[in-house]
């Protein structure tokens, strides 16, 4: 090898322990964060500063957030009810009637085995909360929802650290709820506190446990009955997503 090559071949090496190097530390210095992306990093502003319904069970849904402290949103994908749920989440937040927003949702199992998945408790849950991230993220921006995170005024947690608390002047989201057993939407339930307000989404049609394991339908029914709880059911035609999805959904 001529020593021009040579010393070409150890620059290269040394630009390619270099790259490592860097790459290697801001992974340990910065970890990954569902909120983190070109669109999301440093966007401090909400897209929409208000929200208004593009279906009549939409309509409904909203003022039934608005009205009571228990709502159950029930309905087929694409329908907006998470979103719908977090929107009014953080504008309860904003407006001060209440302290902070605790955000809930089922692993795929209902055992909610988390303990074998790498990093801390925001890590383990972030591929099952993605949906939330992008929720918070188009109210709030990427960034206010990190500083929320991190100072406690948003809360994330698995369904099943949410047994033995009593959550008090918070807004409560429990979203995928169709992935929870009866004892276990039981216990949420019993968590609601005062001036405190729950919504509960789900889908019983999508349901990833065994035939008969889901809770959702049975707690909506039994519900149904009380006249301070709303559980509102929505339909295909309040899918706001690409009108296939609706057409798809009536046929599966």
């Amino acid at each position: 090898m001529s020593k021009s090559a040579a010393r070409k071949s150890r620059r290269n090496r040394d630009k390619e322990t270099l790259i490592v190097h860097n790459f290697e530390e801001r992974g340990h210095r910065n970890q990954w964060h569902p909120l983190d992306s070109d669109n999301d990093r440093g966007r401090d502003q909400r897209y929409l500063k208000t929200i208004k319904p593009r279906s009549e069970g939409q309509g409904q849904l909203m003022k039934a957030i608005e009205s009571y402290a228990l709502t159950l949103a029930i309905g087929p994908a694409g329908t907006g009810k998470t979103y719908l749920a977090i929107a009014k989440a953080v504008e309860a937040l904003e407006a001060g009637r209440i302290e902070r927003i605790i955000l809930s949702r089922p692993a795929m199992e209902a055992g909610e085995s988390l303990g074998y998945l790498p990093g801390d408790m925001h890590e383990k849950m972030a591929p099952y909360l993605r949906p939330l991230y992008d929720a918070l993220g188009d109210r709030l921006g990427g960034k206010r929802v990190r500083e929320y995170i991190e100072d406690g005024t948003i809360e994330i947690a698995p369904v099943g650290f949410m047994r033995g608390r009593t959550l008090n002047n918070a807004f409560v989201v429990i979203d995928e709820a169709q992935n929870c057993t009866y004892a276990q939407l039981k216990m949420l339930l019993s968590r609601l506190g005062w001036h405190s307000t729950m919504v509960i989404t789900g889908d019983p049609d999508q349901s990833d446990l065994l035939e008969g394991i889901s809770g959702l339908s049975d707690v909506a029914r039994r519900l149904d009955a009380l006249s301070n709880v709303a559980v509102i059911r929505l339909a295909q035609k309040d899918i706001v997503r690409h009108p296939l999805v609706g057409e798809m959904l009536e046929v599966l």
